[in-house]
């Protein structure tokens, strides 16, 4: 990620609002991801399943059962071991895996790669984690130097910074929103060992005059029905605890087919204030 001085924020341009796939499309891209991140660890989701309600919990045992024929399997697997890596769902679940790397533009620093499959056209390709600030909310301190801030159309806010007070902040409101053995998002993304592997937006470079965007940035706000045991997924947190407004996601959706090995370019705009 290449950064600039203080006040930069990244932006898609107004022309660019138009959504390229449905909000329908993206939450069942989520769901079919999540869910499947879910069954990956479901030994380790008992305190959680304790919690729903038994037509929920025996959805899932359903699934299992389809997957593992027969839950036997998985009880006499050894406790601790996780089936597949969180990278290896996504490429079961959507036929591609991304993850950062070495950015191929010189001092750039991070960039997003596919590392395995192929991308289709119109795919959610990885999602924009971060703290979600309204516009009205207080950010100055967050923003300084930080080049990971996108701004919505709207004026929302999210900081998808990893490192020093922007950390703090999202893991001190992942604390705060948690119900007993449910949290309502993910915080790996700030750690080395993500959970889920879509949440690496952040890294996405800037198209050049040689580097044509293959991704765009697209808002999605988190409807009401959202499964709760899938929350844990979320790569966004909400600053202020606000009951009213859904919590507001952006994701990266790919411009064409993408191919193993291609670095992802999105197309935002970067204003410095």
């Amino acid at each position: 990620m290449v950064g600039f001085g203080l006040g930069t924020l990244r932006y898609v341009p107004e022309e660019s609002k138009d959504k390229v796939i449905s909000d329908e499309d993206v939450l069942g891209t989520l769901l079919k991801v999540f869910q499947a991140l879910f069954l990956n660890d479901f030994n380790k989701q008992s305190e959680i399943l304790t919690m729903l309600p038994e037509s929920v919990k025996s959805k899932y045992q359903d699934l299992l059962a389809v997957e593992h024929q027969g839950v036997k399997l998985l009880e006499n697997r050894h406790q601790q071991q996780s089936t597949f890596k969180p990278e290896e769902i996504l490429y079961k679940t959507l036929g591609f895996s991304v993850a950062q790397a070495t950015s191929s533009l010189i001092s750039a620093g991070k960039g997003v790669f596919v590392t395995k499959g192929l991308v289709p056209k119109g795919a959610v390709v990885s999602m924009y984690p971060g703290t979600v600030y309204q516009k009205y909310e207080p950010i100055f301190f967050q923003s300084i130097g930080n080049p990971f801030i996108f701004r919505c159309l709207d004026g929302v806010l999210i900081d998808g910074n990893d490192k020093g007070i922007s950390k703090v902040v999202y893991r001190s409101c992942n604390g705060r929103d948690r119900l007993g053995p449910l949290k309502m998002s993910d915080s790996t993304w700030l750690t080395s060992e993500i959970h889920n592997p879509l949440a690496v937006g952040q890294y996405v470079n800037n198209c050049s005059n040689d580097r044509a965007a293959n991704v765009c940035y697209q808002e999605f706000d988190v409807p009401a029905v959202f499964p709760v045991e899938l929350k844990q997924y979320l790569p966004n947190i909400a600053y202020s605890y606000d009951k009213q407004s859904p919590l507001r996601c952006v994701v990266l959706v790919a411009l064409r087919d993408i191919s193993q090995g291609e670095e992802l370019f999105s197309n935002y705009y970067t204003i410095v204030s």
